[in-house]
């Protein structure tokens, strides 16, 4: 799993635009360059969310057919990287939302408390600020729905799906995140 560090975003995003502007002119070679740069930290990143490999290598399988369908209409705003993570979110949403929910196992859950997310990561880094360690002060439950929402942008239906929770837990757990944020920050 590789996923460019800050020192070479610069360089790195320049590249991946030009993948995208030959994508947009149908070169295939393109598209399977971005591939091989991208989709291992998306199915890293998507994995941190989602059990089910199934789900997940469908997710990116379906990221990359979208880029391939909608690089012309790529606007350059962001970085490539986020546009990309951005399709994929939404493409695994849109895989759980056609699944019927399933029972976790406990031992599941636990190996996911357990595991690292990129998330994790950049706390563990001091990327944050002092807002690293008032994150790292959150309840798992309450550190998921604040990353599903503020990180990845999703809303309240989506991560509520996405957790496998109801949307008004969902709401709660916000809540209660941003209330110990405040309170922890202050």
């Amino acid at each position: 799993m590789t996923h460019p560090d800050t020192t070479e975003v610069g360089n790195t995003d320049h590249e991946d635009r030009a993948l995208v502007a030959r994508i947009a002119r149908g070169d295939r070679s393109a598209l399977e360059q971005l591939y091989r740069r991208h989709a291992g930290w998306l199915t890293a990143r998507l994995e941190s969310r989602c059990s089910d490999p199934d789900l997940v290598d469908m997710a990116v399988q379906d990221t990359f057919v979208s880029v391939w369908r909608t690089a012309r209409k790529y606007r350059g705003d962001g970085a490539v990287g986020a546009w990309l993570w951005g399709i994929a979110i939404r493409r695994l949403i849109d895989h759980l939302r056609k699944r019927r929910p399933t029972p976790v196992a406990p031992e599941t859950v636990q190996a996911l408390d357990r595991a690292m997310t990129f998330e994790d990561t950049l706390i563990d880094n001091g990327t944050h600020g002092p807002l690293g360690p008032a994150l790292r002060e959150l309840h798992p439950d309450l550190r998921a729905v604040l990353i599903a929402t503020a990180i990845d942008g999703l809303s309240t239906r989506e991560a509520a799906r996405l957790l496998g929770v109801p949307q008004g837990t969902v709401k709660t757990r916000l809540m209660r995140a941003r209330q110990h944020l405040q309170e922890t920050l202050s």
